[in-house]
């Protein structure tokens, strides 16, 4: 039997096999009011149909720790107790199915304060729910999106707070795994990279300097988040630059901060901080950058990047490339993947009596 349907533990948590769902955001929230923020029947029908459907481990999309924080105003938070109670009806079926919940929590930093994608995602001002984004420097990501407000100190450390706070109401909610976002070019991304990153106090200029503000992120959410329960960071291994941007070499390199500073699986994507690149998309074409994480450090990884068939996601682990594999588009096409290919290659996943007479 592949790997892929083998059970994987980390800390006191057991994820039944390793099919996982990387947060895609639904951009389906209320912009404004009471219901701001709120998960609703969308979002349970979407993450309910991928339980049902076998995926050991889903990670609810890009939940912003702050109103500001959002990347669109239609997207998810945890900055109220409103949200809470709305994520525990998602996180209580997901378990019932033998899934594992896990949420991301993020900052959309330039980026945000933008419409829904459908919509052309272009920013949007006060009129349309929007506001004024924030950075660690007063650059901005294009040339269509606003200059952003440059993070003073006292920003910065409340930012670190709300992470925390955001990560209480996440327990309360019911979830087992936090995933700090730190990747396509969203706030913690823009801070590692000097291509976003153009401070020149402690935030700024140096290695150690670009990285004190995620590592601050990460330490303080370890501090409230269980000892039992896992903490996953997810990072872009490049800015796809070919000079002054996030390197594979800084991935790696950060990789072993991160797990000193007690970060259990560095879920690995690239780019997202700088407009106008190319990149390479193919089959699989960010697995070697988790591979060499995984080669080079103890830090466990999940891959990511146009994995969409049985064979390829069993080789993968086959390979140690990586310890469990995240399928974005195709489990959008199709919830039950899992199941199929469980069925194709000789594996058990999870299956619900209702839907026992599929198998």
């Amino acid at each position: 039997m592949s790997a892929l349907f083998e059970p994987y533990t980390l800390r006191e948590v057991t994820i039944p096999n390793r099919v996982w769902m990387p947060p895609m955001c639904q951009y389906s929230a209320a912009p404004e009011g009471p219901e701001a923020g709120v998960p609703h029947d969308w979002h349970f029908a979407h993450y309910a149909a991928r339980a049902a459907g076998g995926t050991g481990l889903i990670i609810v999309e890009a939940t912003a720790v702050s109103p500001e924080g959002r990347i669109s105003p239609y997207d998810l938070g945890l900055w109220n107790d409103t949200q809470v109670e709305a994520f525990r009806r998602i996180t209580r079926f997901l378990v019932g199915q033998g899934t594992v919940p896990a949420i991301q929590l993020g900052h959309g930093g330039r980026k945000a304060s933008t419409d829904q994608p459908w919509m052309g995602g272009a920013p949007v001002g006060p009129d349309a729910h929007g506001w004024q984004p924030v950075a660690p420097s007063a650059v901005a990501f294009d040339e269509r999106h606003p200059v952003p407000t440059e993070l003073t100190i006292d920003q910065i450390r409340e930012t670190v707070g709300q992470f925390a706070d955001a990560a209480r109401r996440a327990l309360a909610a019911g979830f087992e795994i936090v995933e700090i976002h730190g990747a396509h070019g969203y706030l913690i991304s823009e801070f590692l990279s000097p291509h976003s990153n153009r401070r020149t106090d402690a935030y700024g200029g140096s290695f150690e300097n670009r990285t004190r503000f995620p590592l601050e992120v990460v330490d303080a959410v370890r501090a409230v988040w269980p000892k039992d329960k896992p903490l996953f960071f997810r990072i872009s291994a490049t800015d796809w630059l070919e000079e002054g941007g996030w390197t594979g070499d800084d991935t790696v390199r950060f990789a072993r901060e991160l797990q000193g500073h007690g970060v259990d699986l560095l879920d690995v994507s690239t780019g997202g901080n700088a407009s106008g690149v190319r990149i390479p998309t193919e089959p699989g074409y960010q697995v070697p950058f988790a591979a060499r994480v995984k080669a080079e450090t103890p830090l466990p990884v999940a891959a990511v990047g146009l994995i969409t068939e049985p064979e390829q996601a069993a080789k993968i682990l086959a390979n140690g490339e990586a310890d469990a594999v995240l399928l974005g588009r195709e489990l959008l096409r199709n919830p039950s993947w899992a199941r199929h290919a469980a069925r194709r290659l000789g594996g058990e996943v999870h299956v619900p009596d209702q839907y026992h007479r599929s198998v």
